[in-house]
């Protein structure tokens, strides 16, 4: 802008002169004078031009040496923001607002390794601490028997937990990254519960349909999504009613309704506080109550990661000592 004001002063100087040399020189100083004019425009303007340039282009070095000094030590810092209303402001804004989500990402991310961290080390500790004591010195054969069960025990937790960590990664891919087919939904669920069943005999598991159409149109309960994930997130879903009930009890109902396939699961146990149910879908969280069961606080993140993946819904609705109720809301076909 300022460049372009530059260049029609120069040229409106050009005018000037030579309207006023044509009243009082001949042709031939008219050229003479022409050429000297177009000479000292030409350095006026590349002169112009560059300190113009100079001035326009020091926001941008400035900025540059302020993002030299940005490290992932240094990750809390901001550009300074100078208000002029010019491009520079909204790239350094935009600059901003990346380093905020870097941040975010690298809090998420050391908070992730500093849990998985917690949750290995304790079962390691507990297999590491029985195995050495069991070999300082000859010991009875039933010290051996539950020494040898203790560390199988924690070994499949930690076999669990390593389950679960790549499940969550998988949940991180993009939709589009994951294969999608249609799945009808009373269907899964009458696989998920023969296979909780079966590991865990004494749950159980209710399965209500709320509509009798369903056997004669299936579409209001199919939706497009990856069966081993939903799989998993019903699982989590079912399992957290039964660990936390006293009966062991899950009620599963489906219903639909215009573009919604609508999945309640419930049950009649301790339930929760407001506050739990702010923290529930939180990474590595359990609540008061997460002696009463083993778990490492990743399911219900991974159920939300799943059902938000295939573009759907997920809430709680919970009462401390009622019981907690989940609501999954899919599209269907």
């Amino acid at each position: 802008m300022r460049y372009a004001f530059a260049t029609c002063v120069v040229f409106l100087l050009c005018l000037i002169a030579i309207y006023v040399a044509s009243d009082h020189y001949s042709l031939n100083q008219l050229h003479r004078a022409l050429y000297i004019i177009f000479a000292v425009a030409l350095v006026v303007l590349a002169v112009s031009g560059y300190l113009l340039s100079r001035s326009s282009l020091e926001p941008i070095n400035r900025l540059a040496e302020q993002m030299e000094n940005l490290s992932a030590e240094h990750i809390g810092q901001r550009l300074p923001i100078s208000e002029d209303g010019t491009e520079v402001e909204e790239l350094t804004a935009a600059i901003n607002a990346l380093l905020d989500r870097l941040e975010a990402s690298f809090t998420s991310q050391k908070m992730f390794v500093s849990n998985v961290s917690h949750e290995l080390r304790t079962p390691l500790a507990t297999i590491i601490g029985g195995l050495d004591l069991a070999l300082q010195r000859q010991r009875p054969e039933e010290y051996y028997q539950q020494v040898i069960s203790v560390s199988l025990h924690d070994a499949w937790e930690m076999s669990h937990l390593i389950d679960e960590l790549l499940d969550l990664a998988k949940a991180d891919y993009a939709s589009d990254q994951v294969k999608m087919e249609e799945i009808r939904l009373d269907e899964l669920l009458i696989d998920v519960r023969e296979n909780l069943l079966r590991a865990n005999p004494g749950y159980q598991i209710e399965l209500l349909f709320g509509s009798d159409s369903a056997e004669e149109d299936d579409s209001g309960i199919t939706v497009r999504g990856n069966v081993y994930l939903l799989r998993i997130a019903f699982s989590n879903l079912i399992e957290n009613n039964c660990k936390y009930s006293d009966n062991h009890t899950s009620f599963v109902q489906i219903s639909f309704w215009q573009e919604w396939c609508t999945l309640l699961f419930s049950d009649n146990g301790m339930g929760m506080t407001d506050e739990e149910e702010e923290s529930l879908f939180n990474l590595f969280y359990r609540g008061e109550d997460a002696r009463s069961a083993e778990g490492h606080g990743i399911g219900m993140t991974l159920a939300q990661k799943i059902v938000l993946m295939h573009q759907g819904e997920i809430s709680v609705r919970s009462e401390k000592g009622e019981g907690t109720t989940f609501l999954v809301r899919l599209r269907h076909i």
